[in-house]
């Protein structure tokens, strides 16, 4: 794994860092492979129950390293290519889907700025901890772009059409007491507290019922798209298959015998 993304897992949680700290954590090519690598062996790892993304520095990550960008772009000009813009396909893309389709939790601790496909990564998260002094901006349209990362997906589901065409079309810097209010954020915290709150929440996760988050995850991205009767129908084959898990089992004797559950992720 390169230096500009870090690795580790630890008791069942992975841990995922953005780490271009002197670049606001802006995406460069080299970033954008690591961080695909990463989330997909975290995905791919069952000795892996949840995940936490989070980022070194001031920011969370800036988005598209512009000034990589600028270079790439007049390089596909005299090449004749587009291979720039398929970073979108190649990068954004597989990263998105790894952590919105993993059957595992995926916390993000955004300790700063998160614009453009740093928004899109905060906001494919299942949970969201975000320090009071982080903002978030789409910024794509500020530079005559559309969206990606999921962010044309994610937005309106957190916050309906109206408000998500409004961030789009006029990108601005909200705070994140605003995005809090929005439905952005799950869990606001103190900035000095951010990755304290960030990895207890993550580690709650990681030592809960990993079948149930799973199945948790694969109900609600279900719902999105399809009418109440055949989500009925999905909760009652998720439940089944939950029922069915040595987690449940553990639970229901650990509730009769007033005791914490020991959950074994099966």
């Amino acid at each position: 794994m390169a230096d500009s993304v870090l690795y580790e897992v630890s008791d069942g949680l992975a841990t995922i860092t953005i780490n271009r700290p002197e670049a606001m954590n802006a995406m460069n090519v080299e970033a954008k492979v690591a961080l695909r690598d990463a989330v997909l062996a975290a995905g791919a790892d069952t000795g892996v129950r949840a995940v936490l993304l989070t980022a070194t520095g001031r920011a969370f990550c800036v988005g598209q390293d512009l000034k990589e960008h600028i270079t790439l772009l007049a390089s596909d000009r005299e090449s004749g290519t587009s291979h720039t813009m398929h970073t979108v396909r190649d990068h954004y893309n597989p990263v998105v889907r790894a952590i919105t389709e993993m059957p595992k939790p995926v916390v993000a601790g955004v300790n700063g700025v998160a614009a453009g496909a740093g928004m899109g990564l905060a906001l494919a998260a299942d949970y969201r901890v975000v320090a009071d002094t982080a903002t978030f901006t789409t910024s794509f349209a500020g530079v005559a772009l559309t969206a990606d990362s999921g962010v044309s997906w994610t937005l309106p589901r957190l916050v309906g059409p109206g408000r998500a065409a409004d961030l789009l079309l006029f990108p601005r810097s909200i705070t994140a007491q605003e995005a809090f209010d929005l439905g952005l954020v799950n869990r606001l915290v103190p900035a000095g507290d951010l990755a304290a709150e960030a990895s207890a929440a993550a580690r709650a996760l990681a030592g809960g019922p990993t079948l149930a988050y799973a199945a948790i995850k694969e109900s609600l991205a279900y719902a999105a798209g399809h009418t109440l009767a055949e989500t009925l129908e999905k909760e009652d084959e998720l439940q089944s298959r939950a029922g069915a898990s040595e987690d449940h089992a553990i639970a229901v004797q650990a509730f009769i015998a007033k005791e914490k559950p020991a959950y074994v992720g099966r």
